[in-house]
């Protein structure tokens, strides 16, 4: 009797442990692709500003702005639908409304 009470708490041990680890490797590759954002964003952001100084056309300089922000709010709504996937429907719809709201107040100025 004494064994399989062993067995089953270090089963129970085991499977705390692997979901500990798979945690970490979750977070782990978001950690690692914000990084790398940061590094494909900065990249672009460096182009525009050594391009604007050179006096290249404005509408290069804006269009490179633009992709490195667009990278930055793909990535992050990515990221937060992830958090607000299992919530209630509230948090679904305060998700679309916000995303909704980023997308004109960048699309807005550019036509105006």
């Amino acid at each position: 009797m004494a064994t399989k009470k062993t067995s089953s708490s270090s089963s129970k041990s085991t499977k705390s442990s692997s979901s500990s680890s798979s945690s970490k490797k979750t977070v782990w590759g978001l950690n690692k692709i914000s990084f790398w954002t940061i590094v494909a964003v900065t990249f672009l952001y460096a182009l525009s500003l050594i391009l604007s100084a050179c006096g290249i056309n404005m509408k290069v300089v804006s269009a490179l702005q633009g992709v490195a922000t667009a990278i930055m709010i793909i990535i992050v709504a990515v990221l937060a639908w992830r958090y607000v996937r299992p919530k209630q429907m509230v948090w679904k719809v305060l998700y679309v409304i916000c995303l909704l709201i980023v997308i004109a107040g960048i699309i807005v100025p550019l036509v105006i």
